[in-house]
């Protein structure tokens, strides 16, 4: 195929060598001549590592540059052009006046694609003559790294047009997944829920940022938490990003933006490339503090109350902690229950707790060795940082737990990240905006997740999951946390979160 690439820069340039790599014949252009040999050098550096490295041989590398064409007109005629794909700057007139240049310079028969990331095909496509030779093609930068490309085929897109950019993408060794039009389009959307709700425990002093970070990457097992991921995109972009879907969405309480970030975005606290987000980067940036040191005393009893506790007596029995039986604890033990969904306040009141010395710990599985301690106004210090020293402790000679220390929240703070990364992915299910093997599949290839956020919600269990949010949104009365009609449904019936769901044309 004969690729015409419009726009120069990173995410141009990216296009063009994954396009060249893959077999391809690419005509790299741009309004500005130096910015395609800018370019070309850069994909020719580019593919000299890859050689360096023993990634492709070197007769596969002079092969990829011969199919790299410069041109030094956008416009100009190409009666061998199949596909033009635009990668100008993000703003709607701009695309349009491209396009439409384009229309009156190639065949009829060529496919235009948008690398747009925010912008509405449809709206773009409208500018066309015939808009049904028009769809989205969303890489995702760096585009030869990042192994996920978006296929977005607008309101008045040819039905014939997705599968073949699906098999362009695939043939190149990518992975494609087709996306409705809609705000964010699949992989932005699904993102919003790990971010909008960090920010929503921030706004409630749950945790400090590293706090987050420290239980998103040790218990949910992300590479990175929410804060860090901020900041390595930058918060101007997170922001204006979260309040594009959020309005794209009507004001959809589950993607609700925090007021945390306007000012810090005004300020110039972008993250890594202003050296200052939530948290500090350069030469000169202090070194993030440590967590405290455990101080406490690990020998204390501990009581464990309701009716999560049977994992963690065995847990911490198998440890040496003294673990009471009976039905209250003694007048020196600790206090530990494990919350699903609720508070340990409301655990206190309803089972007639100690409150100075009952503290929560979050019964989610950790994917790493850490635990998590929830107090409340009533906790009392030092029966705090003995509970502390008590969730340290493993079995075994086994390296000691690392354990946070959380304010008391309705599921502490990994319990809502995953119900509200679940829960937007269900949402995005419900709405028939992409399947749900292409949500696990996105998110998981384009975001780095562990697993895919309806697999997620699935090795928890749909009912677990359900009674989960029941629980959230019964302890907060906020939107944000009701339970979608996708995960309902599955777990009444009994089905995984993956299932997809029947047509009504059933009976047809």
């Amino acid at each position: 195929m004969r690729i015409r690439i419009v726009g120069a820069g990173a995410m141009g340039r990216g296009i063009a060598q994954w396009a060249a790599v893959g077999g391809h014949t690419v005509e790299l252009c741009d309004v500005r001549t130096e910015a395609v040999t800018a370019a070309v050098d850069f994909v020719r550096s580019m593919l000299e590592r890859a050689v360096q490295k023993g990634r492709m041989s070197a007769e596969d590398s002079a092969a990829a540059l011969e199919r790299l064409v410069p041109l030094d007109d956008p416009w100009a005629p190409g009666p061998e052009v199949e596909l033009v794909v635009e990668a100008v700057r993000e703003d709607l007139d701009t695309k349009a006046e491209v396009f439409g240049k384009l229309e009156q310079a190639l065949q009829e028969s060529a496919v235009f694609a948008t690398n747009t990331s925010s912008l509405s095909v449809t709206r773009i496509a409208a500018s066309l003559r015939d808009p049904g030779r028009l769809a989205g093609l969303h890489f995702f930068n760096p585009v030869p790294l990042m192994k996920i490309v978006e296929v977005v085929p607008g309101a008045a897109t040819r039905p014939g047009i997705p599968p073949v950019l699906t098999a362009l993408v695939e043939s190149c060794g990518h992975r494609a997944v087709t996306v409705a039009d809609t705000p964010g389009f699949l992989v932005n959307h699904a993102g919003r829920g790990l971010v909008t709700e960090a920010l929503a425990l921030l706004e409630e002093s749950v945790a400090d940022p590293a706090g987050i970070d420290r239980i998103a990457r040790d218990v949910l097992g992300l590479r990175m938490g929410p804060f860090e991921l901020m900041d390595l995109t930058g918060l101007d972009v997170t922001a204006a990003v979260i309040d594009s879907i959020w309005e794209g969405f009507r004001h959809e309480d589950r993607l609700r933006p925090s007021f945390l970030t306007p000012n810090r975005v005004t300020a110039g606290l972008h993250g890594r490339k202003t050296g200052q987000g939530w948290f500090a980067y350069g030469p000169d940036a202090p070194s993030p503090a440590p967590e405290p040191p455990v101080t406490g005393d690990a020998g204390r009893p501990v009581f464990v109350a309701g009716p999560e506790g049977d994992e963690l007596r065995t847990a911490l029995s198998s440890a040496g902690v003294t673990v009471e039986s009976g039905t209250a604890p003694s007048e020196g033990a600790l206090v530990l229950v494990p919350v699903w969904g609720t508070t340990v306040a409301a655990a206190v009141a309803s089972l007639g707790l100690p409150a100075a010395r009952t503290f929560g710990v979050d019964p989610l599985p950790s994917a790493g060795r850490r635990r998590v301690l929830a107090v409340t106004p009533a906790s009392d210090p030092s029966a705090a940082r003995d509970a502390r020293a008590v969730l340290a402790r493993a079995a075994d000679g086994a390296e000691p737990f690392a354990v946070s220390v959380v304010r008391d929240t309705a599921g502490s703070v990994a319990q809502r990240l995953l119900a509200s990364v679940v829960s937007v992915a269900a949402s995005i299910a419900e709405r028939s905006l992409a399947a749900p093997a292409d949500i696990d599949l996105a998110v998981t290839t384009g975001l780095g997740y562990p697993v895919g956020p309806l697999a997620w919600g699935d090795r928890v269990g749909a009912a677990r999951m359900l009674e989960l949010q029941r629980s959230l949104h019964a302890a907060t009365g906020d939107p944000r946390h009701r339970p979608t009609r996708w995960l309902t449904e599955r777990a009444q019936l009994g089905l995984p979160l993956t299932r997809t769901g029947t047509s009504p044309d059933i009976c047809a």
